[in-house]
């Protein structure tokens, strides 16, 4: 498994003195936000090495992290950290500008939270954020190879998490409190014996063919 290090930012260090790494979650399923995280690691606090008995030595992409030990790694990250925030962007501001729009606008609040003005924002994926003037850089993959990046994934999975939790209780029908509002066949026939909820993303296609009983085959 590939492991993130420190190791870009401290080739960065040399030129910027606060290093931002940025993540999002939330951009598949079919209800819920799509949350980001952005976190300013403390570089006396971090080690170049992987090293078992090292506070980082379990900080990897949020998707392989068992759940069970994301909340433990999110307050090694929050003690370890100058700064840390959240950003959201709600399902129906997804519906409104597309996810990927939406994913976009969840980084740029999530930067935008900050007391503490990164020097350089380095952002998991291809695009960079619209609309702030930041120096940023963006990165494919960085979720497995930068340690800020991994490290803002892991808090956006977690805050999302908690949230999908939350409106479980508001929602008892759908089980997002198990699959976070993703793809499941537990999911999918909620919504086909309840159609759909507040939260859910009107627009997916996924949706749609449900809720109009046109993909019974989803139902298997």
């Amino acid at each position: 498994m590939i492991t993130p290090t420190y190791t870009s930012e401290l080739k960065l260090l040399r030129d910027f003195q606060l290093i931002a790494g940025v993540d999002e979650v939330g951009r598949g399923p079919l209800a819920g936000p799509v949350v980001s995280a952005t976190v300013i690691l403390d570089p006396g606090k971090v080690g170049k090495y992987r090293s078992k008995t090292k506070w980082w030595s379990g900080i990897r992409d949020s998707k392989t992290v068992p759940e069970e030990k994301r909340a433990a790694l999110t307050e090694f990250i929050k003690e370890n950290a100058i700064e840390f925030a959240i950003g959201e962007a709600s399902h129906r501001e997804i519906d409104e500008l597309n996810i990927h729009y939406a994913s976009l606008l969840s980084m740029k609040r999530a930067v935008e939270k900050l007391h503490t003005a990164p020097e350089i924002v380095l952002i998991d994926g291809r695009f960079k954020i619209p609309g702030i003037n930041l120096t940023q850089r963006s990165i494919i993959n960085g979720d497995a190879h930068v340690l800020s990046i991994a490290a803002a994934s892991l808090l956006a999975k977690v805050h999302r998490d908690a949230l999908m939790k939350k409106y479980s209780e508001q929602f008892p029908h759908y089980g997002f409190e198990n699959h976070k509002g993703y793809n499941t066949l537990f999911h999918r026939k909620a919504v086909y014996s309840h159609g759909a909820c507040d939260i859910h993303r009107m627009t997916f296609p996924a949706l749609q063919g449900i809720i109009n009983k046109r993909f019974e085959n989803f139902l298997i």
